[in-house]
């Protein structure tokens, strides 16, 4: 039935449904501007501020206080300007185990940098916990490729290691999340990538977002209107 509907194009082609629905979707072009809310989370001492700001300014800066800051920051990714806005703030674990405590951050973000040590388990299981945080209150169009990367930090501190990187990654497998293992002491490449790699899961996020199906109502309106319009034309 779907194959016999034909839609006359302004230029006088013909096209069936299905092939005007994937042409038009041929012809969306992304945005070429995207603005990303970013929450940095994580245990004290693990390094928050420290790759926040070694995103924003390249430069390492070792101790910091407990103060909570949002920046500012505009980059290109793969051609796309990005505007991040990063909400870093002091871990508190009684905020952690009440679920008002972070809901205005969580349901402001459209990603999440979730940071541990890998010379404390404790920061590594409270990583853990945050993702089941993030997932109970945000209501995720999908469970693929949530918007969250988990960041092993102070991979120049190995010799102290407590963390391995295997444990990193199957969690990262397990919840769906982006993972790297990076010193930010050492190297801003690492703090770039592990932000890029956030970009591209919160863009697919969004998309996932704007593209909800429209269910079982939507798709039989779309039907009668597809076929008042063929009444109405063959009057």
């Amino acid at each position: 039935m779907w194959a016999d509907l034909k839609i006359k194009a302004a230029n006088g082609s013909v096209h069936s449904l299905h092939e005007r629905e994937t042409l038009a979707l041929t012809t969306i072009q992304p945005p070429s501007r995207m603005e990303a809310n970013v929450v940095m989370l994580g245990a004290d001492n693990v390094g928050k501020s420290a790759l926040t700001v070694r995103f924003l300014t390249r430069r390492f800066i070792g101790e910091y206080g407990d103060i909570q800051s949002v920046y500012n920051h505009s980059v290109t990714v793969a051609g796309r300007h990005v505007t991040f806005n990063i909400w870093d703030s002091p871990f508190a674990q009684d905020r952690l185990n009440s679920n008002c405590g972070k809901e205005k951050q969580i349901q402001w973000a459209d990603g999440f940098v979730l940071v541990y040590s890998i010379c404390d388990r404790a920061s590594f299981n409270i990583v853990r916990q945050q993702i089941q945080l993030i997932k109970t209150m945000k209501d995720y169009p999908g469970t693929e490729r949530a918007p969250i990367i988990i960041v092993g930090n102070k991979r120049d501190l190995c010799h102290c290691r407590t963390v391995s990187s295997e444990e990193g990654r199957l969690l990262a497998l397990a919840t769906h999340c982006g993972f790297c293992e990076i010193s930010t002491a050492e190297t801003y490449h690492g703090v770039l990538v592990a932000f890029h790699s956030l970009v591209d899961r919160i863009k697919e996020s969004k998309m996932l977002t704007v593209r909800k199906p429209a269910g079982i109502k939507g798709i039989v309106r779309s039907m009668s209107a597809v076929f008042t319009r063929r009444r109405t034309d063959s009057l």
